[in-house]
């Protein structure tokens, strides 16, 4: 079955098209510093094709949530290292997720300093602190001279992420984050080269996507898109014409794959008329992921009808680090825990059993 089969992402073969979605966690240390029940966490599912990090900030600047790895320092590649290592001795194949979180964030994070954003435009909603939930703020506009330092530090996570033996980087474009607020217009109104138009907006994504392939080859980047998500106080008013321009203008840098979060508001559920990926499917040359409350059969579907390449699942390898077998054999899944997504220490990380005990031991 498709699910199962294996795959060519650019030079890469994977074992199956079963993608695991990055998911935050909330469990490094000190430092943003991965740890070893990370690398426990990781190398229990590295039978997945591909493995995509938890968001890790490319820059102390891009930090927006507590216990929240990065990967801008010697102590957090050394860490990241150490997960890669157990992944690989395990067969995986594993990606880090490069993340600046731009305006969701509070100064709490940053010396009494506001968050940074394409404008000055507050989101709704709450941020999670040291000192517990305080209203976001309104973020500081960054001036155009600092634009050029937001692309090195996307540039340097890449190179970081390199040193730390990652077999290829995403760029998180998605979800509210910095680069899907310079993108959408409910974020960004800015009036010079980098807001107004569709390809003003898009400039600095691009210049991101630029600068990570010019030290990974563009086959071994990812870049991960929300058009139709409000998380995060997000909107636009053409997703499809927007989103369209991207694309292709990704397609063109050769770009390895496309992920895309098909929510609609909070809604996992979208209804066939309301979907832009198959639009956005007809413009991209690489390989198409999607990910929104997909299951096997409904997985299997948009493999075979040509719609995706891969699908990408969360909170299902969340509970269950053996998925693609528990799959292939329809055997039953385990309950996740949402009391335990974020924070704490193994419970609700390295304890979901498998079907073979066995298989659960360390690497």
């Amino acid at each position: 079955m498709e699910l199962f089969t294996s795959y060519q992402l650019g030079d890469l073969a994977v074992a199956n098209r079963m993608m695991m979605s990055a998911m935050t966690r909330n469990r490094a240390v000190a430092g943003n510093v991965p740890t070893p029940l990370a690398a426990t966490y990781y190398s229990q599912r590295a039978t997945a094709g591909v493995i995509v990090t938890e968001a890790s900030q490319v820059s102390p600047q891009g930090v927006g949530y507590v216990r929240t790895p990065g990967i801008h320092s010697a102590e957090q590649v050394a860490g990241w290292r150490m997960v890669t290592d157990a992944v690989h001795r395990a067969g995986g194949v594993m990606f880090l997720q490069l993340w600046h979180v731009g305006r969701i964030s509070h100064p709490d994070f940053h010396g009494g300093e506001l968050p940074v954003a394409p404008s000055a435009i507050a989101p709704e909603g709450q941020s999670y602190t040291y000192a517990g939930p305080k209203p976001m703020v309104a973020p500081r506009a960054l001036d155009l001279a600092e634009l050029p330092h937001i692309v090195d530090q996307f540039r340097c996570g890449a190179e970081q992420a390199k040193l730390a033996g990652f077999d290829g980087v995403e760029i998180h474009g998605a979800n509210g984050y910095l680069p899907d607020q310079f993108l959408r217009d409910g974020a960004n109104q800015r009036t010079d080269a980098y807001g107004g138009s569709i390809p003003n907006r898009a400039r600095l994504p691009l210049e991101i996507v630029e600068a990570v392939a010019s030290v990974w080859d563009a086959g071994r980047v990812g870049y991960k898109i929300s058009p139709t998500s409000a998380f995060n106080s997000m909107s636009d008013s053409n997703p499809l014409a927007t989103f369209s321009y991207l694309v292709k203008e990704l397609s063109a840098r050769g770009v390895a794959y496309l992920a895309v979060n098909e929510t609609i508001g909070g809604q996992w559920a979208v209804p066939a008329h309301q979907r832009i990926t198959p639009a956005l499917r007809a413009l991209f040359r690489g390989t198409l992921i999607v990910n929104g409350g997909y299951e096997d059969t409904s997985g299997q579907a948009a493999i075979r009808a040509g719609g995706a390449d891969l699908v990408a699942y969360g909170v299902r390898f969340l509970a269950n680090p053996d998925l693609p077998r528990r799959f292939k054999e329809q055997a039953p899944l385990n309950a996740p825990d949402p009391a335990t997504f974020y924070g704490g220490e193994g419970a609700g990380y390295v304890d979901y059993p498998f079907l073979d005990p066995i298989a659960a031991e360390p690497v």
